[in-house]
């Protein structure tokens, strides 16, 4: 069928859904492949997805002898790889070995190599950054003549192997993230997942570790997996490691790379106690604002909820409540918030943020205010300004009506 050759040609998920429901055949055939090899090329998960739900197979033998989930493969494409795979549970024996065979020999051949192996040019290759808005990762892409892939290689092979119960050896793991130096990149990203899942005591050994490296890159990577293991498993809801920032003292008090030290001590701010909140305190004048907002984060908390604040510690907030940085004000915004202590400077540094010149800063101020059932986030909640109606709808914009209600109720008792 035309019409759904050209959909999918457009990328117009809408259409190809609809053209499937009134019976189009998702397997249809253009210069002899199914469209789902169009979809694949694209990069177009949306409109794959759709295919596959209507019955497309991504296993269908094609001329050259690949299918739709090794094209997928080839192009380096790492979530399209996982979409075509989980529509063929359990995926046959020996389309695994195929599938993880094809994964591997592009990761140790490289993007370019392979690129260059099939297209046989010479000629420089194109590279154009491709993010990912929705989960915030990022790739390169690279195209050489009529052939174009992606250096997503690793993390098919990292999630192909999780998928199917293979421990690959953490060296391994550590070099293919290492390979690609970002933390918001597709492989490093995937690594730290599947590390992060493990959630076993060797794992974390093997961490902390290289943390004693002396490059800032493996470093960096043993605090990415520390916080992926304190995070725990959110699938399965496991995480064993949670209490256990305090083990990051010594590494965080000696730390001077600014980008490890800020993840370690995102590491930390999951647990409490004394040593974490005085490794806190000590980067109050960090360089660094990722640094800084972190500190509100170490304070400690009693058990009940409430926190447990040192004089010293209160006056740390309410200085980075003034910080140069918005992103540190608003961290500490968030803490003044939440704070239940009657002292009237905290009431004071909340409405003197509600003339933030950042609108995510003053709408937490006015929340602020108004969870600590404080009057003035009535007048306060005027100076939020209008906001953009393409963002979703921020719930704390209703905290100030349900602090009217709560008076409104007190008022009638």
């Amino acid at each position: 069928m035309r019409e759904l050759v050209a959909a999918v040609r457009r990328g117009d998920v809408d259409e190809v859904t609809a053209l499937l429901e009134s019976g189009a055949d998702p397997d249809t055939l253009q210069d002899g492949l199914p469209v789902l090899c169009l979809a694949v090329a694209a990069y177009d998960e949306p409109v794959a997805e759709a295919l596959l739900r209507a019955g497309a197979d991504p296993l269908r033998r094609l001329p050259d002898g690949s299918t739709p989930l090794l094209r997928a493969v080839d192009g380096g494409s790492h979530v399209l790889t996982c979409a075509l795979t989980s529509h063929r549970v359990p995926l046959p024996a020996p389309e695994r070995a195929e599938l993880l065979a094809r994964a591997r020999h592009w990761t140790e051949e490289g993007a370019e190599a392979g690129l260059r192996r099939r297209t046989g040019l010479t000629g420089p290759v194109t590279r154009v950054r491709v993010e990912d808005d929705e989960v915030g990762w990022w790739c390169e892409q690279l195209t050489l003549g009529p052939v174009t892939v992606r250096d997503e290689h690793r993390a098919v092979l990292t999630s192909t192997e999780a998928r199917y119960g293979i421990r690959t050896p953490f060296d391994e793991l550590v070099a293919r993230a290492l390979a690609h130096p970002d933390r918001d990149h597709v492989v490093w990203c995937d690594v730290v997942f599947t590390l992060g899942r493990r959630l076993d005591e060797e794992t974390w050994q093997w961490s902390r570790d290289l943390l004693n490296h002396p490059d800032r890159l493996h470093r960096l990577l043993a605090a990415d997996l520390l916080l992926g293991l304190i995070l725990g498993d959110v699938v399965k809801g496991h995480d064993p490691f949670w209490e256990r920032g305090r083990e990051l003292v010594p590494w965080a008090e000696q730390e001077e790379d600014p980008e490890v030290l800020a993840v370690l001590l995102h590491g930390m701010t999951h647990d409490s106690a004394p040593e974490i909140e005085a490794v806190g305190l000590s980067y109050l004048t960090h360089p660094d604002p990722r640094v800084r907002a972190l500190l509100p984060e170490t304070v400690q908390w009693a058990e009940d909820g409430r926190p447990q604040v040192s004089s010293e510690s209160l006056t740390a907030v309410l200085t980075l409540a003034r910080d140069e940085d918005p992103g540190v004000r608003e961290a500490a915004c968030r803490w003044l918030g939440h704070y239940r202590g009657r002292e009237p400077e905290v009431g004071d540094a909340l409405v003197a943020l509600t003339h933030d010149e950042r609108q995510p800063v003053r709408i937490c101020a006015v929340s602020g205010l108004a969870y600590r059932d404080d009057p003035r986030c009535v007048e306060a909640e005027h100076r939020i300004g209008p906001l953009d109606p393409e963002l979703p709808f921020d719930e704390r914009l209703m905290d100030v009506l349900r602090y009217q209600r709560r008076r409104e109720a007190a008022d009638c008792g």
